[in-house]
């Protein structure tokens, strides 16, 4: 025999010599059980389950995990060897046939029913204040894990970063950031934010004339910003042209309002912007695809309702075949 004596495979067969023992595997290798849950499939008093597990246990033929108060157990499938695993099968199929499995089999379906039940009683009872709940529980930025479908070699360029907030929250999950700003003062606060971050790079520069080279980025983000910006169409288009083939352009900002307080509390120089407005300088960007989507109102929320505008940059096949029906050229 090969990695198992006899005296070891003897003793995991004397562990199931015991038709209950070979009922609480044949339980535990459908489903990681409790305890107690056990306890409501097999019909036994704990002290002699405890015994059976232990028995088990010794044997090599479980494993259990702590989980809060509770133990889970289940058949331990990863860890034992080829000729226990045929030993098993063969027990396994004698006595899955029987009256007492079928039994076990219908209990089981009650306990892990039971387990559903138990969690759609919280919900039904905790809709709405699933939110706040959650947020108490988590904290109020568990949707920047969305983040982590960015592809970790991607280059994002925050542009208008600020203070690097959205910068701070995107570094982790991909290879580097580009975090460019007009503002002396929003530079100085993004480079104490994001002095921890390695792979964030921050530069000066207008929107409408970027720090950057042409395709330098897979992702660029203006971010409540545009409406800061003297001529909206140009920034997009820069936006358009440091941004690579196949990649994205977002646009994050407000849809139009009559809060005219805004121009003189905060400075803003649009009352933001129609879909047609951001879909035709997306599109005269060079950009395909583009969506202008409004996004869901915050009830906190003080300010105007904000949208989503996104468009993708044409692969470079297409944009040469562009340029060469421009020039009159026939392929």
């Amino acid at each position: 025999m090969n990695g198992l004596s006899t005296s070891a495979l003897f003793g995991r067969m004397n562990a199931l010599a015991d038709s209950t023992r070979s009922r609480i595997l044949l339980a535990l290798e459908r489903n990681e059980l409790t305890v107690n849950e056990l306890r409501a499939i097999m019909q036994l008093p704990q002290s002699t389950l405890s015994n059976h597990l232990k028995v088990l246990s010794n044997g090599g033929w479980v494993t259990s995990r702590s989980e809060g108060t509770s133990r889970l157990y289940r058949l331990a499938t990863d860890s034992i060897d080829t000729q226990t695993r045929k030993l098993w099968h063969l027990v396994r199929d004698q006595i899955s046939t029987s009256t007492a499995a079928e039994q076990d089999a219908r209990r089981t379906r009650a306990v892990l029913a039971q387990r559903t039940s138990k969690s759609q009683q919280f919900f039904s009872s905790s809709a709405g204040e699933w939110d706040r709940l959650r947020a108490d529980l988590f904290g109020k930025h568990t949707d920047a894990a969305l983040l982590a479908l960015f592809e970790p070699t991607w280059t994002v360029a925050d542009l208008g970063c600020g203070t690097g907030q959205v910068s701070a929250l995107i570094s982790p999950f991909v290879r580097h950031v580009i975090a460019v700003d007009e503002s002396s003062a929003m530079l100085s606060a993004a480079k104490k934010r994001l002095a921890g971050h390695k792979n964030v790079d921050v530069r000066s520069g207008k929107l409408e004339s970027l720090p950057l080279a042409d395709d330098e980025s897979n992702v660029s983000l203006l971010f409540l910003v545009l409406h800061y910006v003297t001529n909206p169409a140009e920034a997009i288009a820069e936006a358009a042209r440091i941004t690579g083939p196949r990649g994205k352009v977002l646009v994050v900002d407000m849809m139009p309002h009559e809060r005219s307080d805004l121009r003189h509390a905060m400075g803003h120089l649009w009352q933001g912007f129609t879909d047609e407005a951001v879909i035709n300088w997306m599109r005269n960007a060079g950009l395909e695809d583009v969506r202008y989507t409004p996004l869901p109102p915050d009830p906190d929320a003080k300010g105007p309702t904000l949208f989503a505008a996104t468009g993708s940059k044409p692969a470079v096949i297409a944009l040469k075949s562009t340029a060469r029906r421009k020039l009159g050229v026939v392929a």
